[in-house]
């Protein structure tokens, strides 16, 4: 694990930061690619703190020969690239009828464009030596659309379709190279005070919220292990799966509760600065968490009981063995009691009949 090399797209704040530090706590040699430099010094920090290697390289992943670059420094001061985690993005809240579509150009190039750069730069290194995992960090919106954010549910739509893709042609080309999607449920990130947003309220992570460690966690353990596609959080199951039961009537009901739930009771200024073309106060760290603690969960039921998979069939296959020992034994000792019962009622009879002669 010391010897890992690991990229994180995204990594001055909030899930990429979170990411970035859990790989620290193993003592991996953390590249950290994201815009701010200032959140990005503070980030490397942290890192180091928690055991491992950093370097921080501002970089807009929008930028393909940016992001080229900063693999190539990535392996000049750590070495080959073991791990890339495409992590960074942008949004916007706002109606359809409302975007420009200069946005939605943006958010396309940082969100999905991003990952496909990520990817490729990872490819680039990874394909020649044969090995290498690519982590996708994908989202519930990947597959169930909600009002408010349609160029973000784009992007993590593209992204699995393009990771879908590329998983094919390294089975066709039986390369070592694997890739995972994790998706992921609301994180409480400071995005939520950075985002542009033509909403009437501040934008909040649509309820329930997990902090962004259980993220990352995922995200770490996903790196180690072949799995195709990962959920984090049960909300995010209900969604994924409630979408391929019944997607007309989650249609209804986001277009009813869709509004509501993604903004608080605070007024907000449409016009605030926000980090959609540029880092927003890039001489200052926005941190790892927003400003919803007070109403996030630090820990995923779900998520633990996904990552134990084995350790809950192995224990259920024991229990169900147990059960059936138990009923095997009571089956032959009601036998017993049975037979037993059969030979004193026939000595009560015979003891009758002596009594009555």
């Amino acid at each position: 694990m010391e010897k890992q090399v690991v990229v994180v797209t995204g990594a001055s704040a909030g899930l990429g930061r979170a990411i970035a530090v859990e790989f620290g706590k193993h003592g991996a040699q953390v590249v950290l690619l994201a815009r701010g430099q200032a959140g990005l010094d503070a980030a490397v920090r942290e890192v180091q703190a928690a055991g491992g290697h950093a370097i921080g390289i501002p970089t807009d992943v929008a930028d393909p020969d940016a992001v080229e670059a900063a693999a190539t420094a990535a392996e000049d001061r750590f070495g080959e690239i073991d791990i890339w985690i495409n992590n960074a993005m942008v949004s916007v809240f706002s109606p359809v009828n409302h975007m420009k579509p200069e946005e939605y150009r943006r958010v396309t190039e940082v969100t999905y464009l991003g990952v496909v750069h990520g990817t490729l730069a990872a490819l680039k290194r990874m394909l020649p030596r044969d090995r290498g995992k690519i982590v996708q960090v994908g989202s519930a919106l990947a597959y169930r659309s909600i009002p408010l954010q349609s160029a973000y549910c784009a992007a993590k739509h593209a992204i699995v379709g393009f990771t879908d893709s590329l998983r094919c042609e390294l089975i066709h080309d039986e390369s070592c190279v694997s890739l995972t999607v994790v998706h992921m449920p609301a994180l409480n990130t400071p995005q939520f005070s950075w985002v542009k947003s033509r909403l009437q309220h501040k934008a909040q992570p649509v309820p329930p919220i997990y902090e962004p460690e259980v993220g990352a966690k995922a995200v770490y353990w996903a790196a180690h292990h072949d799995r195709r596609e990962l959920y984090v959080g049960g909300s995010t199951v209900e969604a994924i799966l409630g979408n391929k039961v019944a997607p007309g009537l989650l249609d209804d009901y986001l277009g009813r509760t869709g509004y509501q739930s993604q903004q608080t009771s605070q007024s907000d200024d449409p016009d605030r600065p926000n980090n959609l073309w540029h880092p927003l106060d890039s001489e200052r760290d926005h941190g790892m968490h927003g400003s919803f603690d007070n109403r996030a969960h630090g820990f995923s039921y779900q998520l633990w009981a996904d990552l134990h998979r084995a350790t809950l069939v192995l224990g259920a296959c024991g229990c169900a063995l147990g059960f059936a020992l138990f009923g095997m034994r009571n089956g032959k000792s009601a036998r017993r009691l049975s037979h037993r019962a059969v030979k004193l009622a026939h000595r009560v009879k015979v003891a009758a009949r002596h009594s009555a002669a």
